[in-house]
């Protein structure tokens, strides 16, 4: 009967892949059975720092026999075991390798879901790095133009922009989410992104950053004719006279709704700063009197 205490299987593997006078050639087959083995063993026994060596010799075996489909299974057994031991560096390394190795395959889908699984696990203790992996999964979907697939990684990176407070960056997380659902002509989404990145300018009370967002929106027809467009020239409009009761209660309206919590979240709190001021910059540019001598 095979010994099942893990360091001798470990210990076995090893001098399987060792060249000796006896031995000319490795023998990655038997030896990644038993690194196998070894790692499902340590893992029971929560013994996650062995588990986790054993599951990248694992890998390592799998990829010399030619099965990057296998060998990126092992990685993210490693990864999930990195997580326990709270190695954010190595949950990072080991699910981008994994993300790597299904390439390989030619498998975009896996690829991306390995670099989500990082992202989800970092979200919360290394934020920057969650959203470079959804960033990264996003892209590898849309260059096998599954850009639907990727709506979930852009809404989930903007969520983390904005616990972040990174406003802008979370308003062209949502512009690219945009231009991704023109791909693959999924207007509504693309017109809920084009609102939501409108309402986080507001809500960083920049109306200049907003009016230019909504122009260059609004040269896409489908945004032009969309309720979001309506919703977004209500709240525009109300910024420049001032009034504040009608930004409330744009706020309140149905189309806002519709959007992700996170974006009903900042709309219901606009507006955030003094509109007033705005509405008397806009009162004195109409009232400037017309320079005849100036033909410029």
């Amino acid at each position: 009967m095979a010994s099942s205490d893990p360091d001798k299987l470990m210990l076995k593997a090893d001098k399987q892949t060792k060249l000796s006078l006896t031995r000319w050639s490795a023998d990655w087959r038997s030896a990644t059975a038993l690194y196998e083995q070894a790692a499902i063993g340590y893992r029971l026994a929560k013994n996650y720092e062995k588990a986790k060596e054993a599951f990248e010799k694992a890998s390592k075996g799998q990829e010399m026999l030619s099965s990057p489909w296998d060998a990126a299974k092992h990685m993210e057994s490693a990864a999930s075991v990195a997580k326990e031991l709270r190695n954010w560096n190595e949950v990072t390394d080991f699910y981008r390798r994994a993300s790597e190795l299904y390439i390989e395959c030619g498998r975009s889908q896996p690829a991306s879901d390995a670099l989500t699984k990082g992202a989800r696990v970092l979200e919360e203790v290394v934020p920057e790095e969650a959203i470079k992996l959804y960033t990264d999964a996003c892209a590898i979907l849309e260059e096998d133009g599954k850009e639907q697939m990727a709506f979930d990684l852009y809404r989930a990176a903007t969520s983390v922009y904005i616990k972040l407070e990174k406003f802008t960056d979370a308003a062209a997380t949502l512009l690219r989410w945009g231009l991704a659902a023109d791909k693959c002509n999924a207007t509504h989404s693309q017109c809920k992104a084009y609102l939501s990145a409108i309402i986080v300018y507001l809500y960083l009370h920049d109306t200049t950053q907003a009016e230019k967002c909504y122009n260059d929106c609004s040269q896409i027809d489908a945004f032009l004719r969309s309720d979001q467009n309506r919703c977004a020239t209500k709240f525009l409009s109300a910024y420049a006279e001032g009034d504040v009761e009608e930004i409330k209660r744009v706020a309140q309206s149905s189309t806002i709704t519709h959007l992700d919590h996170v974006i009903i979240r900042l709309a219901r709190k606009l507006p955030t700063g003094d509109v007033t001021a705005l509405e008397n910059d806009a009162s004195k540019e109409q009232e400037e009197p017309l320079d005849e001598n100036d033909l410029t």
